[in-house]
């Protein structure tokens, strides 16, 4: 086992427990079976094109499930983000064709309402002490609600020039998609955020206990509020591409977008009681859900079906963690003994009787 220059014992997990703390190796085997039976399925599966559009197709989800991991890793949750893409959309559009603002102002326009529709929920929920469930289930309606009003529910802007409609549909050396460079930086930045600073270690110390935290000496109101506005900007961001994507901005945007970013985060590993989650993870959860739409797409699958293996796929991984898990806890048990032993700490019966508690 590892000693530090001292002597000291120090724990060290082997690579895979570092690079997949939760388990989310599953994943990369679900991602192979994917492949395998949609390479032979599916038409043109295999090929470079059908990769980049994978990832053109994983933007603006993945954006919503990045923002998601922070606000679910503190034991939050945000349903109001699906809805926040269509307000913004609409603003966006609005803004754009019927105030004559340039597409620059209407986009930072759009982007300053996703931050205070973020901030509204962060308010509620650090300042009032509302239940983020019940707060987000609120705001889904109104931000909706809102979006619907100014459009009547049929008004539909178009006509963007194709400068913006680049960001959504164009390609860098013709290849690239272009909105994939905005998802890389997001990735690396959240990655950076959760897993390489004191305000991540932050979130997850909020996740596991917030009183403890707030003992620790950790803002806690202000950590929570902090990831809500993140959340909100990222609906806002991801609505300007929805919209530079399809070339259109209406009130449904973003219909049913929090329930898939939801489900890729807590696919990827993360507990929705808080306290556990990787980036990684959350990633390799929107890559199994995009796969799996685009491989039963190219197979003339029923759209469907989509729903169905979604549904299977999230029991199936959660499963597999749990059962994983159960079979690691006694070896995790054994090294804490045995590292506890040698520092002078309680014997394992005292151990496994407060682990069971």
């Amino acid at each position: 086992m590892p000693q530090t220059k001292g002597g000291d014992l120090k724990l060290t997990g082997s690579w895979p427990a570092r690079v997949f703390p939760n388990h989310e190796w599953v994943l990369v085997l679900v991602l192979l079976l994917e492949s395998a039976i949609f390479a032979f399925t599916g038409t043109n599966f295999l090929t470079a094109s059908n990769g980049f559009e994978i990832t053109r197709l994983s933007v603006e989800i993945g954006l919503l499930a990045l923002a998601l991991t922070p606000v679910i890793v503190t034991g939050g949750i945000d349903l109001s983000v699906g809805s926040m893409m269509g307000l913004c959309a609409v603003v966006l559009g609005a803004l754009w064709r019927d105030a004559h603002l340039p597409i620059v102002a209407a986009a930072g326009a759009a982007l300053l309402v996703g931050a205070a529709g973020g901030s509204l929920n962060g308010f509620l929920i650090t300042r009032l002490n509302l239940p983020p469930l019940i707060v987000t289930l609120g705001t889904f309606s109104l931000f909706r609600g809102v979006a619907e009003g100014l459009t009547r529910g049929i008004e539909n802007y178009s006509g963007f020039s194709s400068r913006f409609l680049f960001l959504g549909q164009g390609y860098i050396g013709g290849v690239i998609p272009t909105q994939l460079i905005v998802l890389v930086v997001a990735i690396a930045g959240f990655g950076w955020q959760l897993h390489r600073t004191a305000f991540g270690r932050a979130l997850y110390a909020i996740g596991h206990s917030a009183e403890a935290a707030r003992f620790a000496g950790i803002p806690v109101a202000r950590r929570q509020f902090t990831v809500y506005l993140l959340s909100g900007l990222a609906a806002s961001l991801s609505a300007i591409i929805y919209v530079s994507h399809l070339g259109q901005a209406k009130s449904d945007a973003g219909s049913g977008f929090e329930l898939m970013a939801i489900t890729a985060v807590v696919l990827g590993g993360t507990s929705i009681f808080g306290g556990r989650g990787t980036v990684l993870g959350t990633v390799l959860g929107l890559l199994a859900i995009v796969v799996l739409q685009n491989g039963l797409r190219l197979s003339a699958q029923p759209a469907e079906l989509t729903g169905v293996l979604t549904g299977a796929l999230l029991l199936l991984t959660v499963l597999l963690d749990r059962l994983v898990t159960a079979r690691l806890r006694p070896v995790e048990r054994f090294r804490t003994w045995l590292y506890l032993k040698r520092s002078g700490g309680p014997r394992l019966p005292e151990i496994m009787q407060r682990r069971s508690r």
